[in-house]
């Protein structure tokens, strides 16, 4: 490419070598900060990248993407659907981050150009000394070099360059050059070596132990991931309402959280920390729009106080109804099943309920948990139930099946005496 033109060329690559670098590069991108947290965006950027490299670019259209990468219908709708046009903008605005902040160049490139699905392969310049080979183009100016001293240029790498594919191949994806199996590399491939072989080890003793229920019930939420997002619900002081609490919309500047929703994040907390798998990042649900949602699995904590809990379980069939109606644990399949507080005794001897689910939600595209009391007390049980291996048990008892990558919903019965929480019962379970 002629990078004072500012054209591009697209390009192909043939040979096996020059696929494996741009393979080689993609593993690279998928790892960095601004891929690794998040499953939909490296999604959309393998599936492209392969469907190129195994020369369909032409199925490379916004509604097969939807219907192979995010599981959408044939027949939906793109035009109220927009996941694939979203996504595929932030893909390209990360490879643009991940590009200016990476300390070298790597020697192969990959970019989505605006407006198209079809990735574009670009080979970076690097030779001091121009040569007379096609695509190969230096820039000199006062604006990136000194003394008319040559700037890397971008240009299509081109299948005429085959004494170039192989020093790709070996190249490191962090753009290092391959200089040779010096004695430092062949210690650091025996040490890879021994790591891989070690947590060969470990994972076939892992498989030779029983998967706990409670493993089974996280594992969707955990699987790939290294940071959940844990959206839990604000409150306000209310004389008007029984639990003395009213719901802190996002116009609150300093909403609380009870004592009880304290404990429940300690305790997921405290379950994302001993699998070592993922670590949770704490936010308001007033204040948390749908597009964070969007980014990583949520674990949504309250019930009535929690906007996106009431909306995101509202299709399912063990939901809460609209605030306005009463505040009560409905089931959608029994009309006129019902589990709600005894209106006649006090908020801190009332017996509360819960909902624990775990479901895909196709709006956010993700795993959402969802642990909700009708009040505070419900809300610490279903978090109590969630990371208890033997609640778990209970449940997996109860549901009959194995729900490890199935949808889950349970109500839950909760002792309070005095304010305080007690012991947790499954009343109803549904699984699908």
């Amino acid at each position: 490419m002629n990078k004072a033109s500012g054209t591009r060329e697209a390009w192909q690559p043939k040979t096996r070598q020059e696929r494996e670098a741009v393979v080689a590069e993609l593993h690279a991108i998928l790892a960095s900060p601004h891929f690794c947290n998040s499953k939909r965006y490296p999604a959309l950027l393998r599936y492209v990248v392969e469907k190129a490299l195994a020369g369909e670019a032409d199925s490379l259209k916004e509604r097969t993407i939807g219907v192979e990468v995010f599981e959408r219908s044939p027949s939906y709708d793109t035009n109220a659907d927009t996941v694939v046009r979203y996504t595929a903008g932030e893909v390209r605005k990360r490879l643009s981050l991940h590009y200016h902040e990476v300390n070298e160049k790597p020697p192969v490139q990959i970019l989505l150009p605006p407006g198209s699905y079809v990735p574009e392969f670009l080979y970076v310049q690097e030779d001091e000394k121009p040569l007379e080979t096609p695509g190969r183009t230096l820039v000199h100016g006062n604006s990136s070099a000194e003394n008319g001293t040559p700037v890397e240029a971008l240009a299509p790498w081109s299948p005429s360059l085959p004494q170039r594919a192989e020093a790709l191949t070996k190249a490191q994806v962090n753009g290092t050059a391959y200089t040779g199996l010096k004695s430092k590399r062949l210690w650091a491939v025996a040490a890879l070596a021994c790591v891989i072989l070690l947590s060969a080890l470990g994972w076939r003793y892992r498989r030779a132990q029983p998967e706990l229920p409670l493993d089974r019930f996280w594992a969707p939420v955990l699987r790939d991931q290294t940071t959940i997002a844990v959206c839990i619900g604000g409150s306000v002081f209310s004389q008007t309402h029984t639990s003395g609490v009213a719901t802190a919309t996002k116009d609150i500047d300093y909403p609380f959280v009870s004592m009880q929703s304290a404990s429940a994040v300690a305790q997921i907390s405290a379950l994302l920390a001993r699998s070592g798998a993922a670590t949770a990042q704490l936010q308001a649900s007033a204040t948390t729009p749908l597009t964070e949602l969007r980014e990583h699995p949520v674990v949504l904590l309250g019930g009535y106080n929690n906007q996106w809990t009431l909306r995101l379980l509202a299709p399912l069939r063990f939901h809460f109804i609209p605030p306005e109606e009463g505040e009560r644990i409905v089931d959608e399949a029994h009309p006129g099943t019902f589990w709600e507080r005894d209106p006649k005794l006090p908020y801190s001897g009332a017996d509360d309920y819960a909902l624990i689910a775990r479901f895909r939600d196709p709006t956010t595209d993700s795993w959402v948990v969802a642990l909700a009391g009708i009040g505070r007390n419900g809300t610490e049980a279903a978090a109590q139930f969630a990371t208890s291996a033997r609640y778990m048990a209970l449940l997996r008892n109860s549901a009959g099946a194995d729900f490890s990558n199935k949808n889950v919903e349970a109500v839950l019965k909760v002792h309070v005496i005095e304010g305080k929480t007690g012991a947790p019962a499954l009343v109803a379970v549904h699984i699908w």
